[in-house]
């Protein structure tokens, strides 16, 4: 009897379980075909528009622009203003900071060649301005009192020796006094010590050590009762009537830059006054940590103003010739791209692809692209930049046979018109449904036609986004009505352009703009 109901149970269970899938598998196929008449086409039509290649062969995901053609009045209303290319001489401007230094052509040492005890000190402080010929110090030098004592010795034999019958007797005696002489001048003894030494034959006990040049101690070691030996650095005198100034120089403006380039300086304690140099050597060595090398500037500093370790601003002048430039406000930079806007007249512009080379002031050196007298658009690049994409995703529907980009497109009188309406409504970031509804002049709908939508979402370069680009082509759903699925990646506002056509006629074009909601 039991064997009997569980039989029975699990026929009755399977049963159940077969009416339930073939029911689910009846739902499913409802289902799929009601999505399908929904947007069979714009699932398949989501992939992303042919890129164009750029440099390096990856695809850019740049939008594409168009010419753009636009009204006396519009372009007044935007703010557009039109600038000319121009041919003129060019002098890069490279500012940076430096520092002042003590020109090393200019560093003297006070040293004495021989062994001696300094007596009096005349100069006892550092930094203190001293003049060619003033005197420093005393030493007295045993060694060179002997040598003193020599010299006179010398001279009095001369005299004596100076009568003698035999002239080799005189020569020898006045050649001992050249070579004691000699040796004097070789120890450093001033000149003039050595004229009194032989007008008087009176011996000094103290030499005094003058200064061998005009300039500031730096550096001082001679004290009072201090035993000096020969090579001893007793002072240190630097000459600032000339000065070194080390500029730091990014790497990238090094090629620009050269020897010899005339170099300005300005300096906060000084205010309105500017002193002129030169560049005078630039290392060969570049900072890793700041990709920067030192360059050295010299400058006249007859009046002393400048003085070691002042912080300093330095202007460099590289001349760069005749070049071609044009206003930095004109250039739209993409990331990957240089684009500007030529004017050809009756309000048409034309997007331009150029090669930039340095920024000089407010300008552009350009390389490639335009020629002299050329007029280009140096405001509102923004707005004309996001019409052109628009421009560029309608030539996109366009017949193939249709008037080249190059000529502007002429509106003729529309064969229909368009409703477009998005849900949910504004759109938001991802999946969204987008329908057109298609009538002709005297309000019928139209069917058969070929519909097609494209968004545009502006890029900022200032920002470093690019422009995005969506586009879709929609299905027909009966009664006019053409529908379709579109995910837009991005929020913000967002320009739509759709173009409804019948083989290679446009019959209708319409142009929105939706802000997305979401995203960053």
């Amino acid at each position: 009897m039991k064997t009997n109901y569980r039989l029975a149970f699990f026929t009755a269970l399977t049963v159940n379980l077969l009416l339930l899938g073939g029911a689910g598998a009846l739902w499913w196929r409802s289902h799929s075909a009601a999505v399908s008449r929904i947007a069979p086409a714009a699932t398949a039509a989501l992939a992303p528009q042919a890129s164009a290649k750029v440099g390096n062969g990856e695809p850019s995901q740049e939008s594409p622009l168009a010419p753009v053609p636009i009204s006396s009045q519009q372009l007044q209303r935007i703010g557009v203003r039109i600038g000319e290319v121009r041919r003129k001489s060019v002098s890069d401007v490279i500012r940076t900071t430096g520092s002042v230094a003590v020109d090393e052509r200019g560093l003297a040492y006070v040293q004495v060649r021989f062994a001696g005890y300094i007596q009096k000190v005349f100069v006892d402080s550092t930094y203190q301005y001293v003049r060619r010929g003033q005197p420093l110090f005393t030493i007295y030098s045993p060694e060179l009192l002997s040598t003193e004592r020599e010299y006179l010795l010398a001279r009095e034999s001369q005299r004596r020796l100076a009568r003698s019958p035999d002239p080799a007797v005189a020569r020898d005696a006045a050649s001992l006094v050249n070579a004691s002489a000699e040796r004097l001048a070789l120890w450093g003894v001033p000149r003039r010590e050595i004229e009194r030494l032989r007008a008087t034959g009176r011996i000094r006990r103290d030499l005094v050590i003058d200064s061998p040049v005009t300039g500031y101690v730096t550096q001082r070691e001679a004290l009072p009762n201090a035993y000096a030996e020969p090579g001893t650095r007793l002072y240190t005198v630097a000459n600032l009537s000339t000065i070194w100034v080390f500029a730091h120089v990014f790497q990238n403006a090094l090629g620009r830059i050269k020897v010899g380039d005339r170099a300005r300086l300005t300096v906060d304690t000084y205010p309105g006054r500017q002193f002129t140099g030169r560049v005078d050597f630039i290392y060969p060595e570049i900072d890793p940590a700041t990709r920067t090398a030192r360059v050295r500037l010299r400058f006249a500093n007859p009046t002393l103003k400048l003085v070691p370790g002042m912080f300093v601003n330095v202007s460099l002048e590289a001349p760069m010739g005749e070049q071609v430039v044009i206003p930095a406000s004109g250039v739209l930079q993409t990331g990957t791209r240089q684009i500007v806007f030529v004017d050809r007249g009756d309000g048409y512009l034309e997007p331009h692809d150029v090669r930039l080379g340095a920024e000089v002031g407010d300008e552009y050196v350009v390389l490639h692209g335009l020629k002299p007298g050329e007029r280009i658009v140096t405001s509102a690049n923004f707005l004309i930049d996001s019409q052109s994409q628009l421009e560029a995703a309608l030539s996109a529907f366009a017949p193939a046979h249709a008037a080249p980009p190059a000529a502007p497109r002429t509106a003729g009188a529309p064969q229909g018109r368009l409703a477009v309406s998005l849900q949910p409504n504004p759109p938001r970031v991802g999946r969204n449904l987008i329908r057109v509804t298609l009538t002709d002049r005297k309000g019928e709908p139209v069917n058969g036609a070929q519909v097609s939508a494209t968004f545009v979402l502006p890029g900022m370069p200032a920002m470093g986004m690019a422009g995005k680009q969506v586009s879709v082509r929609l299905a027909p759903a009966g009664d006019g009505a053409y529908q379709g699925s579109v995910t837009l990646t991005e929020g913000g506002a967002w320009q739509v352009a759709v173009v409804a056509r019948q083989g290679d006629q446009v019959l209708a074009t319409h142009q929105l703009s939706v802000d997305a909601a979401g995203g960053l």
